[in-house]
């Protein structure tokens, strides 16, 4: 049995090692910078108090913790010429991998309630997401997304890698454990299907169902101006939701024949570290609450 694996990263363009070293150093600062800001100005400001800026504050820490599962690590394997992970690096990378990414899924579906609510039911907005709701629905969410990720990880660290040690990743990817495995890998197959199949029925088609009704609802508006604003409160929370989804859908939905290894590391790359990235830019940049309550904070602290 192998008590280290190779990293094998993006090795096989040598010429490129400055420039991707650079890109993910680059793109992860961004990722704190950026998520940190909006976290900082969600919590000083009072005009930011709405469940729908509590649950984005949920996402700017989950998009922190989320790249920070992989950067650091890759970003260190550059710098340091030294592409080995030990087991249980390895397994607590992918535990934390698997926590993170279906705290997302229920993050993004709780999320889609509320853009619900906002634009159907707008005079029950603040009844329905009362904030006892929205710190039992915050708490459920990160301790669900935990709970669902300790049977594939514990199956999955229980395999024997005696055939390689490689790993054609820049992280430990469970999918690409399971084909290194000498061992028996169906138990941890059956899981990943079965929460699969319950995402799919609790997350995605609930999120579905939401949109649907908001797009029945903004179609019943007269003016056009009255639907752009209803539906401008959804535009930044559905590209998330659509690109999310598509990522996922294309790496692990996909028959595995259908994309070369580059390829899905490109994909992951996208899903690990322009996501959380680009998440707190969509958010801010054409929100005019968080322009309005960025000015009120800068004036407060410059008077003080």
């Amino acid at each position: 049995m192998h008590s280290d694996f190779i990293i094998v990263g993006f090795s096989n363009f040598p010429s490129l090692q400055i420039a991707f070293m650079l890109f993910f150093l680059v793109s992860y600062m961004t990722t704190l910078i950026a998520n940190l800001f909006l976290i900082a100005l969600i919590t000083l400001s009072t005009l930011l108090v709405t469940p729908m800026y509590f649950f984005l504050f949920n996402l700017a820490m989950l998009d922190i913790t989320y790249t920070s599962v992989t950067s650091p690590k890759l970003i260190c394997m550059f710098i340091m010429a030294n592409s080995t992970m030990s087991h249980w690096e390895c397994v607590t990378q992918y535990t934390f991998f698997v926590a993170f990414t279906s705290v997302e899924y229920f993050l993004l579906t709780v999320m889609s309630y509320d853009r619900y609510v906002a634009v159907c039911r707008p005079l029950h907005y603040h009844m329905v997401l009362s904030r006892r709701f929205c710190g039992v629905a915050s708490l459920l969410v990160w301790i669900g997304g935990f709970i669902f990720c300790i049977p594939i990880s514990v199956t999955t660290s229980r395999n024997i890698y005696c055939s390689s040690n490689v790993i054609n990743h820049f992280f430990c990817d469970v999918a690409i454990l399971l084909e290194l495995s000498c061992t028996s890998t169906d138990s941890t197959q059956n899981i990943i299907l079965f929460e699969g199949a319950l995402f799919l029925t609790t997350c995605f088609f609930p999120t579905v169902i939401s949109y649907v009704f908001i797009i029945s609802t903004v179609s019943k508006i007269k003016s056009l101006s009255g639907k752009h604003k209803a539906f401008s409160t959804c535009a930044s929370h559905l590209f998330t939701v659509v690109l999310f989804y598509s990522v996922i859908f294309t790496l692990y939905m996909m028959p595995r024949a259908s994309l070369t290894q580059n390829q899905r590391k490109v994909i992951s790359v996208l899903f690990s570290n322009v996501i959380p990235m680009v998440n707190p830019l969509v958010y801010s940049l054409r929100n005019k609450d968080i322009k309005r309550a960025l000015k009120t904070v800068i004036r407060h602290y410059t008077i003080v």
